[in-house]
C-alpha cells in the first residue's frame, strides 16, 4: 500500500481524526506559536525577537 494511500486512510479514521483535532488545538495556543517560531528561526539561523 503507497505511503500516501496509508496516510489518507489514517486521517479518516476515528484515531486519525482526533489526531488532526490535537494538531489544531496545540497550533492555535500563542505559547506553542511562539515555541514553533523560535525553533523555526533557530534552523534558519536567524535570531528570534
Amino acid at each position: 500500500m503507497p505511503i500516501m494511500a496509508r496516510i489518507k486512510s489514517f486521517l479518516s479514521s476515528p484515531q486519525g481524526r482526533r489526531v488532526t483535532e490535537q494538531g489544531r488545538r496545540m497550533a492555535s495556543d500563542p505559547r506553542r506559536q511562539r515555541q514553533a517560531q523560535g525553533l523555526l528561526a533557530k534552523l534558519r539561523g536567524r535570531p528570534t525577537r
